[in-house]
């Protein structure tokens, strides 16, 4: 007779099979630990310093109440303190919230009660905001960490995270965490008015990364410089955890300040670089772009909006060694959906490119069923890169997951052989700077103001941001409604990057018979409102 197996069988198989983010850390720093991993301002930290780092930091949590499943926030610019923290709560299966900085008070507190989050984990100078979002949310106790970048020492009721990753046990947590545990909860807009809180887990990570070295180039040798922001998805997953997953190095800059760029890829002979076409130009533009030595770079990324064809025939005429990557995805696809590689940057300019490794992609109709090549369809993907669905929301969750495909929401047309080109937003989303601004939140803000009596929010061709948040506003009868108060209006109501750039006041909103309001037409009629403004000497607004 054989003996039926307990729990423990199982479990240690999956023990000796578990592979999540927070593994691959440890497994790099076995395989180099002397290696250097991390450099941030002063920091330089080889892999297994930066792994016991880690370890300490995931102790420390421990000893503060959070276990596997509990969420933390995290609010803060790209630091030391930032790499530590993601695999931390990686490896105790501690569900990170990464916040974008840019966010008000208000808008932090949704996201803080939205995710359920035990704590919070806020940069000295972003600790005001962070206070007010705790009572926004009505978080009360918890975890309130302080990442002193500015050198302020900690408020009253806060604690400096440097004292949980420099002292403690070096030696890893023993938590099993499964390939579909959530680990992140990223929030990104959509056409509602608030965000939705998007679970990805080791295996969308995990796929995703693989997907991002096979096609994207990418080895343990790289040096990258990591500059944007790292509560975004591109930043984070499509480079920082690839680079230690493969056992690259990491300069971590805090912010994509040009002139700190290019003096840190010739410092440290940076090999790799991701930048959203904005950065990009600012960094041609720059005067010191000619007379730096740029010579060890020779792999650049671009994405999270589209690269003007001129600006991208002169980044490879002047830097005609560095080969270059467009990545195209969605959050919800961890976030990389498809690549247009090197040698198609040209004869396929203003494509998205073809699948990733991981990825099935292809266009449908309204019914979900494919459309022929040539023809306009919603992007639509199948691969393990995606996310388990968004927090607290099945129904949202259930429409983007329809036929079992994810439906991104874009709209786009693929060629026979398979290459794409996104051709509009399905939910008029705008994509400003490498941020992504859903209309109907602007919309909605504008909307509060007395005397607005319609308004239509969208995006149009701008030189700098790509695309410039632009407001056509109708008031109402009788009013006294200026351009000046409806900025005004916003700017205690919407984080910087999501307020317009452009408000234009008219009589009417075109519509169709049904009463839709055709924002296509409103691109076209304010498509030389950026031109028009730099000729008047308004300038980048």
């Amino acid at each position: 007779m054989h003996a039926t197996p307990g729990t423990a069988v199982p479990d240690a198989v999956a023990r000796a099979r578990q592979h999540s983010v927070g593994d691959l850390l440890h497994r790099t720093a076995r395989r180099y630990p002397d290696k250097l991993a991390v450099v941030a301002g002063d920091r330089r930290a080889t892999y297994a310093e930066f792994d016991a780092a880690v370890n300490r930091a995931a102790h420390a949590l421990t000893e503060r109440g959070l276990s596997k499943g509990d969420r933390l926030a995290l609010l803060s610019h790209n630091s030391w303190q930032f790499a530590v923290l993601v695999f931390a709560t990686a490896k105790l299966g501690v569900v990170l919230v990464p916040v974008n900085f840019m966010l008000g008070a208000e808008e932090v507190g949704y996201l803080l009660r939205h995710s359920g989050a035990a704590g919070i984990v806020a940069e000295d100078t972003l600790a005001p905001v962070a206070e007010q979002a705790l009572a926004v949310a009505g978080v009360q106790g918890g975890i309130r960490g302080w990442i002193a970048l500015s050198g302020a020492a900690p408020a009253a009721g806060w604690e400096d995270v440097d004292d949980w990753w420099q002292t403690g046990p070096d030696a890893a947590p023993d938590v099993l965490v499964a390939d579909d545990d959530p680990l992140r909860l990223m929030y990104t807009s959509g056409t509602e008015s608030r965000p939705k809180g998007v679970l990805l887990t080791s295996r969308s990570l995990i796929s995703q990364y693989v997907s991002c070295v096979v096609d994207g180039g990418m080895t343990a040798d790289d040096v990258e410089l990591h500059s944007l922001p790292m509560y975004h998805c591109a930043q984070l997953d499509c480079f920082f955890s690839v680079d230690v997953y493969l056992g690259a190095t990491s300069i971590i800059l805090p912010a994509p300040d040009p002139a700190a760029i290019l003096a840190t890829i010739a410092r440290e002979r940076v090999t790799k670089l991701f930048a959203p076409p904005t950065v990009w130009i600012a960094l041609l533009r720059h005067p010191d772009f000619d007379r730096t030595d740029l010579s060890s770079l020779r792999t650049g990324y671009y994405g999270a909006s589209a690269m003007p064809v001129e600006v991208l025939r002169e980044l490879m005429r002047r830097l005609p060694d560095v080969r270059l990557w467009n990545f195209y995805g969605q959050t919800e696809m961890a976030p990389l959906a498809t690549i247009l590689r090197p040698h198609e940057q040209l004869p396929r300019a203003g494509s998205a490119g073809r699948a990733a490794l991981n990825v099935e992609t292809m266009l449908v109709d309204d019914g979900g069923r494919p459309v022929p090549p040539g023809e306009i369809g919603e992007i639509v993907h199948r691969s393990p890169h995606a996310a388990l669905g968004y927090h607290a929301d099945e129904e949202a969750t259930a429409r983007a997951f329809a036929g079992g495909w994810f439906h991104s929401g874009d709209l786009g047309v693929m060629t026979a052989d398979g290459y794409l080109s996104v051709v509009d937003r399905k939910k008029d989303m705008i994509k400003t700077g490498g941020e992504n601004v859903a209309s109907r939140e602007v919309e909605e803000a504008i909307y509060s103001l007395d005397g607005v009596a319609e308004v239509a929010v969208f995006g149009i061709h701008h030189p700098y941001w790509v695309e410039a948040v632009t407001a056509v506003v109708v008031p109402k009868p009788g009013s006294a409604l200026t351009a000046e108060q409806v900025r005004a209006h916003t700017e205690g109501r919407l984080a910087g990057y999501k307020r317009p750039k452009y408000v234009v006041l008219a009589d009417a909103l075109p519509k169709n018979p049904s009463g839709k309001i055709l924002k296509r037409d409103l691109r076209q009629r304010h498509a030389d409102l950026a031109r028009q403004a730099e000729t008047e000497g308004a300038g980048r607004g």
